[in-house]
């Protein structure tokens, strides 16, 4: 019996250790460690803190495995595992992908701009958000947010923490995050870069410690968060002010957002606002109708693919199960595979002049992606092109397909190249039309367009718009493919665009000159839409390409 004690004992002591897991988190650029990086489990309140060097230990004993564990920095990928599959390696090296971005500043003119101050100023003593971590070891790495909501544009200066008591004789070590709103709960990470401060005594003045965040350039319209977040021990307590019935918001790394109604605590902000500026409403009018020129007439086209057979062929058309979701596709013809992927919310009639070509000198794959057309979505979860791609991959195992061709279409051109990255082994070639490797490559007043309807929609908070938001914030914030990495293709590749495109000249050309084996070709008066545009010459070029 004591040996069974025993080996129970060791048993016991061995799985335990399995599910502590050590690791660095590096960047994969610089390839250099990040530091302070949040490291948690989705939905609960599990997680660890890197030090300065991007070391970290992460207890998951009491993690559900069934969830993932999930890295957010600001600037870089997200990174997301299995908690099955991370444990398995022990000490982990997560190597976090930057963010290639290209924002243009916004600059106004000095006289359009007026100061105001947004947020809780109270200074009390008696009420207070009280951080002290050898009186709450387990919790203080928490995160207290507060919100606010600029009708107009408005650039942050300053952010202000009113500090009632500060008994530390260290630096303390804080994080500033500013979130988009959804549901009404803080949720995306807007900032390009992390926002890390070594508070000192000396740098609270009259009971406020003052961040200057101008040259950040941060820029803010609707709701928004800004929260803080302690990130390793100190000795000593700091007592933050806070506001009797304001609401504030609470989070233990990524467990859920809560709202604090008893009190908030006293966050402030120094902002410039645009005076001259338009509201949400009115911007989205305006840019609108912007937008609006950058299309032609498409009721003829769009007529005439509703009455296709494509889309709704009960004869060919077939759906395929997989973990959270359910994929239609249609096949047509023979020959070497040929998947044919169409844009944001679209389906597989947009291809109505493309299919009985191609369908004669290929076997067509056509497929309706996740959340659109007759393709179900059963998460709630934010769509992305990585998903997209690993439904294509679990689709070819599906049908026994272990390389094909790919045609994708404006989002279906950036689903080609995230599988042509993720998964070179099973591609061809690839025929990306309209594509964009970064949300900015979007035209500009398409770009605001889509953002003044993102903020409206959130506004409405209408449940029954869910899924058409869910597709508006895929094209704001995906995809997010480097320069680097579009090196790394040896796929060949044809990238197609017209001349009157919503996707950027320049952009177009950028994507043709860093993959190595890729052809350009721009089509002279010709938009976004040439598959309806210009058939006959898109179903020659695409067949020359593939077969020579």
């Amino acid at each position: 019996m004591k040996k069974i004690n025993i080996l129970f004992l060791l048993f016991s002591a061995f799985y335990f250790n399995a599910q502590v897991v050590s690791g660095t988190v590096v960047s994969r650029d610089e390839k250099i460690p990040i530091p302070y990086v949040k490291i948690g489990v989705e939905k609960e309140s599990v997680g660890a803190i890197s030090d300065e060097k991007g070391i970290f230990s992460i207890d998951l004993s009491k993690a559900n495995t069934s969830h993932k564990v999930k890295i957010d920095v600001a600037g870089y990928e997200s990174f997301s595992q299995g908690i099955k599959d991370f444990i398995k390696e022990n000490p982990q090296k997560i190597i976090l992908t930057e963010k290639v971005r290209d924002i243009k500043e916004v600059k106004l003119a000095p006289k359009k701009l007026v100061d105001k101050n947004w947020g809780v100023n109270t200074k009390t003593k008696s009420v207070t958000y009280s951080v002290n971590p050898d009186f709450n070891n387990s919790n203080f790495l928490g995160e207290t947010a507060l919100e606010f909501n600029a009708s107009k544009r408005s650039k942050i200066k300053n952010i202000n923490l009113n500090i009632s008591k500060y008994t530390s004789n260290q630096p303390v070590m804080m994080r500033y995050s500013i979130y988009s709103e959804k549901n009404g709960m803080p949720d995306k990470n807007i900032l390009e870069e992390e926002i890390t401060v070594e508070l000192t005594e000396d740098m609270i003045k009259d009971g406020t410690f003052t961040l200057d965040v101008n040259d950040r350039n941060i820029w803010v319209q609707g709701k928004f968060f800004i929260g803080i977040q302690f990130l390793k021990r100190f000795e000593g307590r700091i007592n933050i002010s806070a506001a009797l019935f304001r609401t504030g918001y609470i989070r233990e790394f990524y467990g859920d957002w809560m709202k604090m109604s008893i009190a908030a605590p006293a966050i402030n902000i120094d902002v410039k606002v645009d005076k001259n500026g338009k509201n949400i409403k009115d911007e989205m009018k305006e840019n609108s109708d912007k937008a609006s020129m950058l299309f032609p007439d498409l009721s003829q086209y769009n007529i005439e693919s509703e009455n296709s057979i494509y889309g709704k062929n009960d004869a060919v058309g077939k759906m395929v199960k997989l973990n959270d979701a359910e994929l239609y596709y249609e096949i047509y013809g023979e020959g070497e595979p040929l998947v044919l992927l169409h844009g944001n919310g679209g389906s597989i009639k947009e291809f109505y002049k493309q299919i009985p070509e191609l369908s004669k000198k290929f076997k067509v794959i056509a497929i309706d992606t996740r959340a659109q057309g007759k393709s179900k979505d059963f998460t709630n979860k934010d769509l992305n092109y990585k998903i997209f791609t690993d439904d294509l991959k679990n689709l070819m195992d599906h049908l026994n397909i272990s390389k094909t061709h790919i045609l994708g279409w404006s989002d279906g051109g950036n689903s080609g190249l995230e599988f042509a990255l993720k998964y070179p082994q099973n591609i061809n070639k690839l025929i990306v039309i309209g594509a964009n490797v970064f949300p900015e490559g979007l035209d500009e007043d398409l770009l605001k367009e889509f953002k003044g309807k993102f903020r409206m929609m959130q506004l409405a908070n209408q449940p029954e718009n869910e899924n058409e938001k869910r597709l508006l914030n895929l094209m704001l914030k995906e995809p997010n493919i480097n320069k680097k990495s579009l090196h790394t293709i040896q796929t060949p590749v044809l990238v197609l665009a017209g001349e009157k495109d919503v996707i950027k000249r320049d952009h177009t050309e950028m994507i043709a000159k860093e993959i190595p084996n890729a052809k350009l070709k721009i089509y002279p008066k010709a938009s976004h839409y040439l598959p309806f545009e210009i058939a006959d010459e898109l179903n020659k070029d695409v067949i020359d390409f593939l077969k020579n």
